[in-house]
């Protein structure tokens, strides 16, 4: 097994990417023969209602994460919720997902999102390179 810092948390909610601010967390490559992560978050508990709602409808989600480096290239989960568990002023919440994807499809998804909202030429050129150098979470594809 091998674990890494979780930096950032997005999780699909319809047709919404929901920004999850993160106080603590981590993921764990089980190394296992189905492939599994594990993740941990530590969210302020103003979240408690949303997962709680997640975890009721007892399918799996997209989500996507930042490891390591704020920097990095986000990666792509189907997750579903393991536990939840409730203290003073936190949740932590506990998932278990595959990797959607072994290879990076950030710049694809960037460039689908991009033209998506109408870019071309070098507005096109400009806003991609921004975005590629912040790595910025892509807001209409789940891919």
């Amino acid at each position: 097994m091998k674990t890494f810092k979780l930096v950032s948390m997005h999780v699909w909610d319809e047709e919404e990417l929901v920004d999850v601010n993160l106080e603590d967390g981590l993921i764990i490559n089980k190394e296992d023969e189905k492939s599994k992560w594990l993740l941990e978050a530590v969210l302020d508990k103003k979240f408690l209602e949303f997962f709680s709602k997640l975890e009721k409808m007892d399918q799996e989600f997209p989500l996507q994460v930042v490891i390591t480096k704020k920097d990095n290239d986000p990666a792509h989960f189907m997750t579903r919720i393991s536990s939840i568990n409730e203290f003073d002023q936190h949740i932590n919440i506990l998932l278990e997902g595959s990797l959607r994807s072994k290879r990076n499809e950030y710049a694809e998804n960037l460039l689908d999102d991009l033209v998506s909202q109408g870019l071309s030429g070098e507005n096109l050129l400009t806003e991609f390179k921004n975005k590629m150098k912040s790595k910025q979470r892509l807001s209409s594809s789940k891919k």
